[in-house]
């Protein structure tokens, strides 16, 4: 089957210029002149909106075990939001925890997607125990599973933390065999102390989730992050959730230097504030608790994030997407925050959100493509299958109409959730279209897509490693 899509703006990362886009089965064809495509293919008018390349979110936390409880949107729930949204291809966690083995956890999570996702899918490798066996399981899901970035935390003692010495030497790998290391930059040991002390003075409240874990804890762990992946012979570094100043100060310095140092941020700290947000009446805070947490309105960490993605110090916008309910989950941690699961959930906003910043002036029309779908599927070794509306490339295309307009509200939103970190929101744009591989998912409001569809992309190393 082949589709027409006629009269709208193509945008890519060097920015927009009229265009005819023909998709061809699968995959895009040609672009052609305004006018200049043969007759025939089925036609969809773009005319006053944009097209753009299916976006990408390389984070997100599906059906992920945390805190006693699980994430409530299921690989079905949360990629259909996610498709409503504009994503068409998302990078979940597969988990393996201390003491287990690697291929039983990556095992584990390709059971949870069998026939269940609307989108497109691929995996990065949370390592929660570093050890010799991991280490040579690091080797086997680069080179034979698709599996190009693992994630280390030095964060949660007790559950996935990770020394420096074991840091090091799955640098030490990774540097070996290409591959990227994502890391959760935060201090666990010392936000220990902080929540206990915080707890024994009787401060349960959600804002203290904040309150414990300073940015001083983030930037410290994101500079030592940094420089044990400089002993590790410059091992490529990808810091996830970047959230305050001082920790994007540390990777501006890096990259400054020429460093394989890289971050992305998410929607909620371009935003959300902890005054606002986490210090709501109530327990009404915990709907925002989040790891990194909302920082502070009253300084200028949310300027200096969105500075940060103009300077490409910030490479990419994801959401970290791990939402809970407040039902019998969030209420958890009723007069103890340190209980409250960590999680907001944001995979069918993320798109709208960052239009915003253009709406905004805070962002271009290329660098709101690139920050959303380009660079990461370029920085996880999905490019150019995905990410660019380019002859050959998935016909992964959302066409997204400037002049409409999206309010949201748990009320409409697709997400397994029972309330919305977004509530009221307005935004100045609107999806409107979604192909996911030539199939229309989405037309005028109206979902046509189906679970079991996606596919698991094996992905290869990343563009942007030297």
């Amino acid at each position: 089957m082949t589709i027409l899509i006629k009269g709208g703006t193509v945008v890519g990362p060097s920015g927009p210029y009229a265009g005819d886009v023909l998709v061809d089965g699968e995959t895009i064809a040609a672009i052609f002149a305004p006018g200049q495509a043969p007759e025939g293919p089925e036609i969809i008018d773009a005319t006053g909106k944009y097209v753009i390349p299916g976006a990408i979110d390389a984070h997100t936390h599906m059906q992920m075990p945390f805190g006693g409880t699980e994430a409530s949107d299921t690989f079905d729930t949360g990629t259909r939001a996610a498709a409503i949204g504009g994503t068409t291809t998302i990078i979940d966690f597969a988990i393996q925890r201390y003491g287990e083995v690697v291929q039983d956890g990556l095992a584990a999570w390709h059971a949870k997607t069998a026939d269940q996702c609307h989108i497109d899918y691929g995996f990065h490798m949370i390592i929660g125990g570093v050890d010799d066996d991991s280490l040579k399981a690091m080797d086997q899901l680069v080179a034979s599973e698709g599996i190009t970035s693992f994630k280390l935390f030095m964060a949660y003692p007790g559950v996935f933390y990770s020394d420096d010495g074991q840091i090091l030497r799955a640098m030490q790998k990774a540097r070996e065999n290409g591959a990227m290391i994502m890391m959760h930059a935060e201090n666990g040991p010392a936000i220990d102390v902080l929540v206990k002390q915080a707890l024994e003075r009787g401060e349960t409240d959600p804002i203290y989730h904040g309150l414990t874990r300073p940015q001083e804890l983030e930037a410290e762990a994101t500079s030592r992050a940094i420089w044990l992946a400089s002993v590790a012979a410059d091992c490529p570094l990808y810091i996830v959730h970047l959230s305050a100043s001082k920790a994007l100060e540390q990777v501006r310095n890096a990259r400054d230097l020429g460093r394989n140092v890289f971050a992305e941020t998410c929607p909620q700290y371009l935003y959300l504030t902890l005054e606002d947000q986490l210090g709501a009446p109530g327990f009404d805070g915990a709907k925002w608790v989040c790891s990194t947490p909302l920082r502070s309105g009253k300084q200028s960490h949310r300027a200096d994030l969105w500075q940060g993605l103009r300077t490409n110090d910030l490479s990419v916008v994801s959401t970290d997407h791990c939402p809970f309910c407040m039902k019998d989950q969030k209420e958890m941690g009723i007069g103890d925050f340190s209980k409250i699961p960590n999680g907001i959930g944001s995979v069918e906003h993320r798109v709208d959100l960052l239009y915003q910043g253009v709406v905004d002036k805070k962002l271009s029309l290329a660098r709101w493509v690139e920050t959303i779908a380009t660079t990461p599927a370029r920085m996880f070794g999905m490019y150019p299958k995905k990410g660019i509306i380019a002859p050959g490339s998935d016909a992964d295309i959302v066409l997204y109409d400037p002049n409409g307009r999206t309010r949201i509200s748990v009320e409409t939103h697709h997400m397994n959730m029972d309330y919305s970190a977004w509530e009221g929101w307005e935004i100045d744009g609107k999806v409107d279209t979604v192909l996911s591989r030539g199939e229309v998912l989405v037309s005028g409001g109206e979902y046509r897509g189906r679970k079991g569809r996606g596919k698991y992309v094996p992905r290869s190393l990343s563009d942007y490693l030297v």
